[in-house]
């Protein structure tokens, strides 16, 4: 049986052009920070990507620190943001990296509308003298839906707050402009879409010193401590050099149009309905939160997954238990029924067949069982 991957916003395949760009670093000892030839030559390399994520991120290059993902880079956002103060404003939406960081300072949440969009005059209205933070998502990892960035931005520099904006799922996908957006803090990751895992950035706007979390070495102008993960670095660049986003993103709103119109239609099977921002130019291309009415999440995984087709939920999901998504309960939508179905640059038209195909025989056989 053949296999059809469409769990990118979890993990993306990593891009060919990424692997043959690692693949002389493996065997190469050479240490960045080093004056001889070999850590001069990994120093150029290095910056090179530096370079490559900074121009599809509207970043300058020195704006950009290297970290292990986004998890780590959302983390010290927080940790270095709140050497200014303890209270942190954030929409109810974001993701775990970024509560579970925030909860342990003073923590205002705001919520959001049934697209998963964030009440930005709610949030303008949480912010105190003391706030030291705004977390604010690009876009949603779970419906898609597009934050208004620039807005709160704009809100949060005239009061002097600082704003990190976590655009793990936006970056490679849609255009993200760090300069334009005028955001202090961004976090990315290169496994989203394309580039090796266990390798992102922290964006640091120019003229911001703060804190770093990471300490023990003078890395990364001080602000990450720790030996460079030089293949990754490289294969990320490369990944950032090698998209083609304009072409990519209209072909994954093709994809996830093709989705979104089999549901409303009804073709995909009883109860099935489009979650997150109607309008397509609201939510992200390459991704779709799909609803299912009487049926749970986990079986529906599973019987795709038996007809080759990996899917995820909007739940979080693991082999040891399905809990229900905080982004869909803070929506006010049912939190537990939802699919993620997110595409990538190696998705087919034969991946997209195959889901429409196989999703309607799954939803009703389980309705017809009471699952």
């Amino acid at each position: 049986m053949s296999r059809h991957y469409l769990d990118h916003a979890s993990t993306s395949p990593t891009r060919p052009e990424a692997v043959e760009a690692m693949l002389p670093w493996f065997g190469a000892a050479a240490d960045p920070g080093r004056i001889h030839t070999e850590g001069h030559t990994a120093r150029v390399a290095v910056e090179i990507a530096r370079e490559q994520v900074a121009a599809l991120l509207g970043a300058r290059s020195r704006e950009v620190v290297f970290t292990s993902g986004a998890t780590e880079s959302c983390v010290t956002a927080t940790w270095m943001a709140t050497e200014r103060g303890n209270h942190i404003v954030l929409a109810a939406v974001e993701h775990s990296a970024v509560r579970e960081a925030s909860a342990r300072h003073d923590v205002t949440e705001v919520g959001v509308d049934m697209r998963g969009r964030v009440h930005a005059d709610e949030l303008f209205a949480a912010l105190r003298p003391d706030t030291a933070l705004v977390h604010l998502q690009w876009a949603n990892h779970e419906v898609g839906t597009i934050q208004p960035v620039a807005e709160v931005a704009a809100a949060c520099r005239e009061r002097g707050v600082l704003l990190h904006v976590d655009a793990a799922m936006a970056a490679g996908h849609v255009p993200v402009d760090f300069g334009a957006a005028g955001a202090d803090l961004m976090s990315v990751s290169s496994h989203k879409f394309g580039g090796p895992p266990g390798v992102g950035a922290l964006l640091v706007r120019r003229g911001i010193r703060l804190r770093p979390l990471l300490v023990g070495g003078e890395q990364e102008r001080a602000r990450r401590a720790g030996y460079e993960n030089v293949p990754a670095i490289i294969g990320f660049g490369a990944a950032c050099a090698t998209l083609d986003l304009d072409r990519e993103a209209t072909q994954a709103r093709q994809w996830t149009e093709r989705v979104a119109t089999a549901a409303i239609a009804g073709a995909l099977g009883k109860g099935v309905h489009v979650l997150g921002d109607p309008d397509p130019n609201g939510r992200l291309p390459n991704l779709l939160c799909l609803g299912m009415e009487g049926v749970e999440a986990e079986p529906v995984l599973l019987g795709l997954d038996q007809s080759g087709v990996a899917v995820h939920s909007g739940s979080s999901c693991s082999s040891e238990s399905l809990e229900p998504s905080p982004v869909l309960e803070a929506m006010g939508v049912d939190a537990s029924r939802s699919l993620r179905i997110s595409t990538g640059w190696s998705t087919t038209d034969d991946d997209i067949d195959a889901l429409i195909s196989a999703l309607p025989p799954v939803i009703d056989r389980l309705l017809a069982l009471g699952a």
